[in-house]
């Protein structure tokens, strides 16, 4: 994956620890960790960051499905350590049913069992759009999540725009605002990365439809505004556009970087 970011102008990039959708994941290769390592210095890599599969849910209403979720994310964590200093992000999960507070509760119970104070790898909780009973939609969800954890040193959060937009924080009209809210609730330097996606959907939509970027609602110039900010622009950056081949990804890079001051 580092000759493909490569390829397409890329310094970071983003992958499944497994297939998104469950599943074994493969042998880890001490060949390619070594190769990676080698070409992350010769080209000035940032972090890259694991992505915890789709199908984890810390907060189920199901006992059965929270132990799988905590037994993969130990795996997953463990399986990270072998590129120090990576970032791990995760989904905080969906409480079914049982409720916000009881659904926060299990996410820090679940964290605090696996992540371990020897660990290099950053676990992110990622901003949702709210969709359902989807935990991490606000801005105090996150914090009651980050407070229950026993070593904060080791969780930060991934800023997702499409799902903060769609979550209702109007980064087009008031990407400072947000900003310094997000402060006041979290602390900026919580912020580790971003997923730069632009957003088929209005402000507040909580529906969680992601765009090319320059092509939705949130658009060029907010983007623009986000790349540049002071507390955003030295992140890792990952785009989870909808592009069909890596092409369309070089060509939103190329426009990023031409946005970027």
């Amino acid at each position: 994956m580092a000759n493909r970011a490569i390829e397409i102008g890329a310094n970071t990039f983003q992958y499944f620890t497994r297939n998104p959708r469950g599943g074994v994941a493969k042998e880890i290769s001490k060949e390619d960790i070594d190769s990676f390592l080698k070409l992350s210095i010769q080209n000035n890599f940032s972090k890259i960051i694991a992505h915890a599969p789709y199908t984890l849910n810390l907060c189920s209403a199901k006992e059965s499905i929270r132990n799988f979720s905590k037994n993969i994310l130990a795996d997953d964590i463990s399986r990270v350590e072998s590129v120090p200093n990576s970032l791990y992000n995760l989904h905080p999960g969906s409480h079914t049913g049982q409720g916000a507070e009881v659904g926060i509760s299990q996410i820090a119970k679940a964290l605090n069992e696996v992540i371990k104070p020897n660990q290099t790898t950053t676990v992110l909780l990622e901003t949702m759009a709210g969709k359902g009973s989807e935990i991490g939609g606000t801005f105090e969800e996150l914090k009651q999540i980050i407070d229950r954890v026993d070593l904060p040193d080791k969780i930060g959060v991934c800023f997702d725009t499409c799902h903060v937009f769609d979550a209702g924080y109007d980064i087009v009209n008031n990407l400072e605002g947000i900003l310094e809210q997000f402060d006041k609730i979290i602390g900026i330097e919580m912020i580790k990365a971003v997923h730069l996606n632009d957003s088929k959907n209005i402000c507040g939509s909580k529906k969680d439809r992601h765009e090319k970027i320059g092509l939705g609602n949130i658009g060029i110039d907010a983007i623009s505004s986000i790349v540049n900010h002071p507390y955003l622009k030295n992140l890792p950056f990952i785009l989870e556009t909808p592009h069909e081949d890596l092409q369309g990804y070089a060509e939103e890079i190329k426009l990023i970087k031409s946005k970027t001051k």
